[in-house]
């Protein structure tokens, strides 16, 4: 009682924000307000075994399932929150929408649960500056909701490659190539393992860590980002 007490003096001066709108949080809402909420651009994608993600990755790589929870366009409330995740040292945000991601996909007849969840890595030197991995944190969210483990040591980046963000999609891929790396692949062996990134554009950066692994060892694997950005 004494620390409720508390927490709602602390709110007084230092309000939780939306990290949507930026609005205060009411109590019981958790770094999303309501209202944004039940204003996220759903996909459904996982509802739909022929969605836009899983149509981008056909002839690429071999893959069960695909797909993401949110639609990202420029300006727009989805960006608002990758930015508030990766720049923002809101980390626990990610870890929420996470959740609401998990949530939706428990509630799905078509979506198989994985038997392992590997986030997409980040190289050590972008880890220790940004303090997280914004793809991990979304991956916790849903670890949590799906009750699936969660694994951040089998999959490693190796190369700290430039930014993928003004490059086209042959550059992206020429960029990602090697970038990653298999640590103890005879626990992945015959595993079906969902790969997590926080927003898929070309996808160059999911197609490296999936043949990664597939040249590794025999396993099911399925992708999903938080947003995609249409």
């Amino acid at each position: 009682m004494l620390k409720e007490y508390f927490n709602d003096f602390l709110a007084l001066f230092f309000p939780e924000l939306c990290g949507a709108c930026a609005k205060n949080l009411f109590k019981g809402e958790v770094e999303i307000c309501t209202s944004c909420i039940y204003k996220l651009p759903l996909t459904a994608h996982h509802n739909d075994p022929n969605n836009k993600v899983a149509r981008q990755f056909w002839g690429r790589i071999s893959f069960f399932q695909a797909g993401a929870y949110l639609h990202f366009k420029k300006g727009g409330r989805v960006q608002a929150l990758l930015h508030q995740i990766k720049y923002r040292k809101r980390e626990q945000l990610g870890v929420r929408l996470g959740e609401l991601y998990g949530y939706e996909l428990s509630q799905s007849a078509n979506f198989i649960k994985p038997d392992l969840i590997i986030p997409v890595p980040l190289h050590p030197k972008k880890l220790k500056m940004r303090g997280y991995n914004q793809s991990e944190a979304i991956a916790k969210g849903l670890s949590k909701v799906l009750q699936v483990d969660l694994s951040n040591t089998h999959l490693i980046r190796n190369l700290h490659t430039e930014s993928q963000t003004k490059k086209n999609r042959f550059s992206r891929y020429e960029n990602m190539q090697e970038a990653f790396s298999i640590h103890r692949p005879g626990e992945l062996q015959g595993k079906h393992i969902l790969l997590i990134d926080d927003v898929i554009t070309t996808g160059s950066t999911l197609e490296a860590c999936a043949l990664c692994l597939q040249e590794k060892v025999e396993i099911k694997l399925s992708l999903a980002a938080l947003a995609y950005a249409d």
